[in-house]
């Protein structure tokens, strides 16, 4: 089971995506010398300024790390949902943790900053059983309820949730409008990108290897849904984090 997604700039679907499974390694950089050639998988990021062999990130089973191959460039990792948060992974530093759920790496290029994200899906949590001693136990649908993909969750259930039970989904146009008030800058894109997440995150979608065709999106909304009220991940009471700002 794959437990990190690197997703390229200009990346159109999961055919363009690199699934990494627990111990495994992606190296990333200009160019991929015939000595690589029949080693690990290589992100080719095709720019003047950055190195031939520019790093390499390493997969764990709930987080990854980066190795930062230069020897004068430091990196920066960005949370997008972290209000600014990020770490610096200096010139030869090996194995960095980064313990982000969503990340952008970004590495200086001449005069121009160049990147690519990396997804951390299997992020777990546990369950709350203060004072009952014992192991905690991992929850078997892991959802963070402060990150936007929650947001646009709750959107999609809302109307079910509101005494509805056979109300249709709303569209993404729907879903767009009803959370702007928490976060101004959503648009149709970020809502279907995250719907794609959670049907990765909720593992309601094949691997990109798989022969087996991924759900249409409507396909996918109705399934997230079904799961999502079935399990009661998201609670009538928490539709209040729709009215919420986004940090």
């Amino acid at each position: 089971m794959f437990s990190v997604i690197v997703v390229p700039d200009g990346s159109r679907g999961p055919d363009s995506q690199i699934r990494l499974e627990p111990g495994e390694t992606l190296r990333f950089g200009r160019t991929r010398s015939e000595e690589q050639a029949a080693g690990p998988p290589f992100l080719v990021m095709n720019h003047a300024g950055v190195s031939r062999s520019a790093g390499e990130i390493t997969a764990t089973a709930t987080f990854w790390t980066l190795t930062n191959l230069s020897g004068r460039q430091t990196y920066v990792v960005e949370n997008p949902e972290g209000a600014g948060e990020h770490i610096k992974v200096g010139p030869g530093r090996v194995e960095a943790p980064v313990p982000f759920e969503f990340s952008r790496v970004v590495l200086p290029a001449g005069s121009d900053l160049v990147g690519f994200d990396v997804w951390a899906p299997r992020h777990d949590y546990l369950e709350d059983h203060a004072g009952t001693g014992g192991e905690p136990t991992a929850l078997p649908f892991p959802l963070d309820r402060s990150k936007r993909y929650f947001l646009v969750l709750a959107a999609l259930c809302e109307p079910r949730l509101r005494g509805e039970p056979h109300a249709p989904l709303p569209t993404t146009e729907q879903v767009v409008e009803r959370l702007k008030p928490a976060w101004p800058a959503v648009n149709r894109t970020t809502v279907q990108w995250n719907i794609d997440y959670l049907a990765v995150k909720l593992r309601l979608k094949p691997p990109a290897e798989s022969a087996l065709p991924g759900p249409r999106l409507n396909g996918k909304k109705e399934s997230l849904v079904s799961l999502a009220l079935r399990f009661d991940l998201v609670r009538e009471e928490e539709l209040e984090v729709i009215e919420e700002p986004v940090r």
